[in-house]
Parts: structure tokens; sequence; C-alpha cells
């Protein structure tokens, strides 16, 4: 036991160490953050086309020029990018153990964050797909290689995707400094995450290309939304303990 909690302290130890002043990560999501105010307003004009254009003869086209050369191995492959997606205990689950995660590496106000993240964002996408209410793919307009029910715009697994695996990949980049195995190993594997579920979701025939556009749009823009509060709280040392909170004081 005594070597379990030696280890949870190198650890933390180590996570301190590499942690970036508040102001820092302040001023480098300001600059986000206004990149993503041009965001809003892509992602209402896309919204409102595909509400009265449910069938977009573009998305009929990319999804076909995706699925022209299908292969076993790339349907499993793309199968499996969509898993947790298609796993709600087990996301839950992925959700709360990083979170916990987080909270033992003293990154309390981040752990809060992550979940309320996730959380919102995934009421939000319920609450768009009920306003747009597109169909999503059919056949024989293109293959569909994996069944899902429901409204189609946003993609949910895009957006749930970016809420989380983005949030991860957004602390890993603006909180650490420095070539640590565990921080390279997060930047990658969250970045390919982000990037590849939207390649799986037209692929599988589960959602149209302006779906998945949407989804990145929509939870990008709310994820940094609820960075830049974050921020805020973190100028404040909320969550924070008092060494740390001296400590940023001092940088």
């Amino acid at each position: 036991m005594e070597n379990v909690n030696e280890a949870v302290k190198d650890v933390q130890q180590e996570v301190q160490a590499a942690r970036r002043p508040w102001y820092y990560t302040l001023r480098q999501t300001r600059v986000l953050l206004v990149i993503y105010l041009v965001v809003l307003a892509l992602f209402g004009g896309l919204a409102f086309l595909v509400h009265v254009n449910p069938l977009l003869p573009v998305d009929v086209v990319i999804t076909r020029e995706f699925q022209e050369n299908q292969s076993p191995w790339l349907s499993t492959f793309m199968v499996a990018v969509s898993y947790l997606g298609n796993t709600l205990w087990a996301f839950i689950v992925l959700i709360a153990l990083t979170a916990l995660a987080l909270w033992l590496f003293r990154l309390r106000l981040e752990a809060l964050v992550l979940i309320f993240i996730n959380l919102t964002n995934a009421l939000l996408n319920v609450l768009v797909k009920v306003l747009i209410a597109r169909p999503r793919p059919s056949q024989p307009l293109v293959d569909v290689l994996q069944h899902a029910t429901g409204a189609s715009f946003p993609s949910g697994h895009v957006m749930s995707y970016v809420a989380f695996w983005g949030t991860l990949f957004t602390f890993s980049l603006i909180l650490f400094r420095g070539k640590h195995w565990w921080r390279t190993t997060l930047l990658i594997i969250s970045g390919l995450f982000v990037v590849l579920v939207g390649f799986s979701r037209i692929y599988l025939g589960d959602h149209w290309a302006s779906d998945v556009l949407g989804a990145y749009l929509l939870s990008g823009l709310w994820v940094w939304v609820c960075l830049w509060v974050y921020t805020r709280l973190k100028e404040r040392h909320v969550l924070a303990s008092t060494h740390l909170a001296h400590s940023n004081q001092v940088e």
C-alpha cells in the first residue's frame, strides 16, 4: 500500500511540475475564443440549410466517395472508432474514471469542468436534434453499414468525442509543458479520436458529412466557451490547493 501511495505522489509531483502558469493558459485561450466566435455564425447557417433542405446532393457525393473502396478491415476499424459512442455506459465510466484521475492528481477544477462539458454537450446535442429533425442517410442513396436511430443533425458521436477527447487534448496542450511521455501519448490518442470519429460516421452511413461538420462546429464552440469560463475560475484559483495558489501568485 505504501508503494502505491508513493507512486501516486510521484505522478502528482511530475504533473504539478509540468503545469503552465495560469496567465499563460488565459492568454492562449483568448486567441482561440476569437476564432470560435466566427464558428457560431457558420454553424447557424449550416443548421438552417439542412433544416430547409434535409437532403443535400453534396452529402450524397461525399458519402459515396468515402464508401467507394470498402473492405472488411476498414469497416471493422471504423466500427471500433465509433464503439464508445455506441456504448453509453462505457463512455460514462470512461468520463468518471478520467475525472477521478484528474481529481487525484490535484486537478480538481479540471475534473469538474470535464464532467460539466460532457453533460451539457449531450443535452445540447439532443436539443439541436429535436429542433432540426433531419432524417438519417438511407438506402439506396448510400450504404448504411451501421444502423442508428434518432435524428441525424448534428452527429452525437462527433459531439461527444469532441467534448471528451477534445477537452483532454486541450488540457494537455495548455496546462502542461515539456516532452513527458504521458502528455505526448494523451495528445496523440485524443487527437486521433477527435479526427477519426468524423470519418467513421460518414463511412458507416450513419451521418451525412454536413452532420459531422455541424457537430464539430457546435461542440467545438461549446467546449471553448466552457474553457473560457474555466480560465476565469482558474485565474481566481478556484479549487486550487493553498500551495498551488501561492506558487501561481509567485510566478
